[in-house]
């Protein structure tokens, strides 16, 4: 009995927690490692069928399911980090909860062709369904054990689950009118967040974990350019030999991954969020996010184009339109973060996204591909010049941001 009392069951019984926005030294947990996998598989199924769709030449269809899926891909991702941030009781119905989202992003995954190919999202819905199980409980978990965050948790817990009832809902809905309905219950979601929030003095976060939670994400869909790259490379290589083309598309585009990445992790302006622009700087950075997978799909494209000897504008644009979508990205999270659009940290964003998009209209697939990874090298370049890697305030003002209380 001396001994089952010295046991410490704490964990086991759990409680919600709000975790010290200034607690130092904070860093993503083994488990929210362990969760980011799951969305490896997630952007790997996104990023393979809208590379399906390119080569058949269903270019329409392929950007709008694409589009769609990826933004219930980074949405999913989005609502288990933020609510990670704050409050990640490690505790055994914590991590329990965490089981039961993973699950439903690998139903969402197994979800993610048929909604791309045939734009059927069943399988996508019923896995957010599971997802919204384990986060609905974990938010009134909150409004049960801290009562001082009770409106702000159930506001969360309403919102979640009257939109999960309209999202199966839109299922019974026609082609023409489910399209309306899901950019309408999407935008639902982006709002839930703010208004749930307005419930407490100002967002809960950890700035340096909201940041490094971004950035493995940022490593999560820059792997999945560079592995669909690699398998692109492979087929095209087993089926034409290593021809220069192929060669060029190869480096060209392991160029254009490490420079996409030196640019993101090197380049002041966009890193750890206030927050006064938590919202802005979090929901912008879906663009970046977006482009980068979409870039892993479009070198695929063009490998297989160069392969097969054919010419045409999808495998060029494939390319350069992410690469262009990525800088843009960039320029977005600074420009509604604050910094000027003239800015020397912001301004040759804006040019090179224009540069490359006119690259593809003009330029064979791969002359692109290493044409792209020119000018975001000597973007990466031309930054540590003009603006040396440091930790500035996304206003540019060199300021710490504010940390919440």
């Amino acid at each position: 009995m001396a001994v089952l009392s010295a046991l410490d069951t704490g964990r086991l019984r759990g409680r919600a927690v709000v975790r010290d926005p200034d607690e130092p030294n904070r860093s993503s947990s083994p488990l929210e490692l362990l969760f980011d996998l799951t969305f490896v598989v997630a952007v790997n199924q996104a990023s393979g069928a809208l590379e399906h769709e390119l080569l058949v030449g269903h270019v329409r269809d392929g950007i709008i399911g694409f589009t769609t899926v990826f933004l219930a891909v980074w949405w999913a991702w989005m609502n288990y980090t933020w609510f990670n941030t704050a409050h990640d009781a490690d505790d055994l119905p914590h991590r329990l909860l965490t089981l039961v989202q993973m699950a439903g992003v690998l139903v969402l995954a197994a979800g993610v062709t048929p909604a791309v190919e045939d734009r059927s999202l069943v399988v996508v819905t019923i896995g957010y369904g599971i997802m919204r199980v384990g986060l609905i409980v974990s938010w009134l978990r909150v409004a049960r054990d801290v009562p001082d965050q009770r409106t702000r948790a159930l506001r969360f817990a309403i919102g979640l689950t009257a939109l999960q009832v309209l999202w199966f809902g839109r299922l019974a809905l026609p082609d023409g009118p489910a399209m309306v309905a899901f950019v309408v219950l999407f935008a639902g979601e982006l709002l839930v967040p703010m208004w749930a929030e307005r419930a407490a003095p100002q967002p809960i976060f950890h700035p340096e974990h909201i940041e490094e939670r971004y950035g493995l994400f940022t490593i999560i869909v820059l792997g999945e350019s560079i592995l669909s790259a690699t398998a692109g490379f492979r087929v095209a290589v087993s089926a034409a030999g290593l021809t220069p083309g192929l060669l060029a598309v190869g480096i060209g585009g392991l160029v254009l991954a490490f420079a996409a990445w030196w640019i993101y992790f090197d380049h002041p302006g966009h890193l750890t969020p206030s927050p006064a622009i938590a919202f802005r700087w979090g929901y912008a950075h879906v663009v970046v996010f977006a482009s980068l997978t979409a870039m892993g799909a479009g070198i695929h494209v063009a490998a297989d184009t160069v392969a097969a000897g054919e010419g045409g504008r999808v495998a060029p644009l494939a390319v350069a339109l992410p690469v262009a979508g990525y800088l843009l990205g960039l320029a977005l999270i600074m420009a509604v973060t604050g910094t000027p659009l003239g800015s020397p940290r912001l301004f040759p964003k804006l040019l090179g996204a224009t540069v490359v998009a006119g690259i593809g209209l003009v330029l064979p697939a791969a002359v692109v591909v290493v044409a792209c990874a020119a000018v975001l090298t000597a973007l990466a370049v031309s930054m540590m010049v003009v603006a040396p890697p440091g930790r500035r305030s996304p206003t540019g003002d060199g300021s710490s941001p504010a940390r919440v209380t």
